[in-house]
């Protein structure tokens, strides 16, 4: 039994075993201990580099028991070159993975800080990937000695195929990036499309853009359509704005007490309904002679676009309300017929059968 556990191929696998198992266990300890302490001092790149080396630590015990292997086991001089090359290239990816996971849990950090990472994560975070990872790519071919100069004319004419074949995705990925860096939208504002769609920016991926609607409904919009539209985004400069409202009224009205009235009730509405400006003073503004009244726009503020619905609807219900109460007259539209003399005879003639 001794000898069969003094063979190479026997305790290899288990010494193998046994220190990863051990190391695992002391960097689950440790490891959790020290991310306990940084979350609780709120120490933020302590915390992002620790959450980064989760994975390369892991991969480093595994590494480390893999070396121990290779001391214990009796391989071939070419098969013992080729275990250390591969050893190498282990460490390399891991050292990149950490460096990429790291610049990403920094980036994502900032994202309450800087408006370009929080509105569109997912194109920075491809973009970090492909610059770390294509770096990583590079020293692993260097380290297999393999010549890069071929590979690289090989993939500039491959990318050349991809970009025509992929020419519509790629179209929407770079708007994408121009959506990020100009900023016409951002992730929680209120928009409306050439297209007639309206309703809150919920992502800016990196193909497409998602809006939801008022009604709840999710609307994908290509980056390429979107940066190519006509955009009225209601939150700038700022979320406030004005509510316009179409009234007309009677040509015999008082147009003083009609103006009077049309305030008192639009203030009242702003005061009262959820979603009014309070301290605005609503005004009217007389502006056409129509054919059965005159009409004018009365201008209220409210905090944001999505309020005008229901101030709207109440200021309708309450001036209606209230110009009855005055006696202020809504007029219908009214048509005069002009008939010429015969036509009019021929009109009012008594009917023959």
């Amino acid at each position: 039994m001794n000898e069969i556990l003094q063979k190479p191929w026997v305790l290899g696998p288990a010494v193998f075993f046994l220190c990863v198992v051990i190391l695992l266990i002391v960097k689950r300890i440790v490891y959790g201990r020290i991310l306990q302490w940084a979350q609780r001092h709120e120490r933020k790149f302590a915390e992002a580099m620790l959450k980064a080396l989760h994975l390369p630590l892991i991969g480093s015990i595994l590494a480390i028991g893999f070396v121990i292997l290779k001391g214990i086991m009796d391989l071939p001089a070419g098969w013992a070159d080729l275990y250390g090359k591969a050893l190498q290239v282990v460490l390399i990816v891991l050292v990149f993975l950490f460096i990429d996971s790291l610049i990403v849990q920094i980036a994502m950090g900032y994202d309450e800080r800087i408006k370009m990472i929080r509105t569109s994560q997912g194109i920075v975070r491809f973009i970090i990937h492909a610059i770390v990872l294509t770096l990583g790519a590079l020293i692993v071919l260097a380290v297999l000695e393999i010549p890069i100069t071929p590979l690289v004319a090989t993939l500039g004419l491959g990318s050349l195929a991809i970009a025509l074949a992929l020419q519509p995705t790629l179209s929407n990925f770079f708007s994408g990036i121009h959506i990020l860096l100009d900023r016409p939208v951002e992730v929680g504002q209120f928009v409306r499309l050439e297209s007639g769609e309206e309703g809150w920016v919920e992502d800016i991926g990196w193909r497409s853009t998602r809006i939801r609607l008022i009604w709840n409904n999710i609307v994908i919009v290509p980056n390429s359509k979107l940066i190519d539209s006509i955009i009225t985004n209601y939150y700038l400069p700022v979320q406030e704005m004005s509510l316009l409202v179409q009234v007309g009224v009677h040509y015999d009205s008082d147009l003083a007490h009609v103006e009077r009235v049309t305030c008192e009730v639009a203030k009242e509405v702003l005061q009262r309904i959820p979603g009014g400006v309070k301290e605005f003073d609503p005004f009217i503004r007389y502006h056409t002679f129509a054919d059965s009244s005159i009409n004018f726009t009365a201008v209220l503020r409210v905090r944001e676009f999505v309020n005008k619905y229901l101030i709207q609807h109440d200021f309708i219900k309450t001036l209606h309300k209230r110009y009855k109460e005055e006696g202020i007259v809504i007029p219908f539209p009214i048509r005069t017929l002009d008939m010429p003399p015969a036509l009019q005879a021929l009109v009012k003639a008594p009917q023959t059968h």
